[in-house]
């Protein structure tokens, strides 16, 4: 089963459904799609279409998934990530007015750099991503904890 999220942003983004929708008619996607759509409208045939979802529910999904594809959320991410998923990331762009600015781009490609997911821009081809998720082994996920604490020590004894 691949989990698609949008997340809970107020400004919609069909774009990514679009795309993911062209894909299972091709045939390049074969598992079922659940999404969780939040405020996007978007009406599929080929995808169960969920809004606003409970997180115990949202968590049930993510736990089930095959392969999760989402918008640049953090949260999401993460989610994904304490669990082994195999991730795609599209980032929502200003331009399509889908965000207030452009920075899930440099976040999805912070990920991407480090080996955590493939990200899917929009100039990119999603039936070879879908293709080189599938052989994607996914890394566990390492918080850099210690970092932060000798920032916020460091912080504390300078100031």
């Amino acid at each position: 089963m691949i989990f698609v999220t949008l997340g809970t942003q107020d400004k919609p983004f069909p774009r990514l459904l679009e795309k993911i929708e062209k894909q299972i008619k091709k045939g390049n996607i074969k598992e079922d799609v659940i999404v969780q759509a939040g405020y996007t409208k978007y009406e599929s045939k080929y995808m169960k279409i969920l809004g606003m979802i409970p997180m115990e529910e949202y968590h049930k999904y993510m736990e089930k998934c095959d392969l999760l594809i989402t918008h640049g959320g953090v949260g999401s991410i993460f989610d994904a990530l304490k669990l082994g998923k195999r991730i795609i990331g599209c980032p929502r762009l200003k331009k399509y007015g889908e965000h207030l600015n452009d920075h899930q781009i440099q976040l999805i490609d912070s990920f991407c750099e480090k080996g955590y997911l493939l990200a899917y821009n929009e100039d990119d081809d999603l039936s070879e991503i879908l293709k080189k998720v599938k052989k994607m082994k996914p890394i566990k996920y390492k918080p850099n904890n210690q970092k932060m604490l000798d920032i916020i020590t460091n912080f504390i004894e300078n100031n």
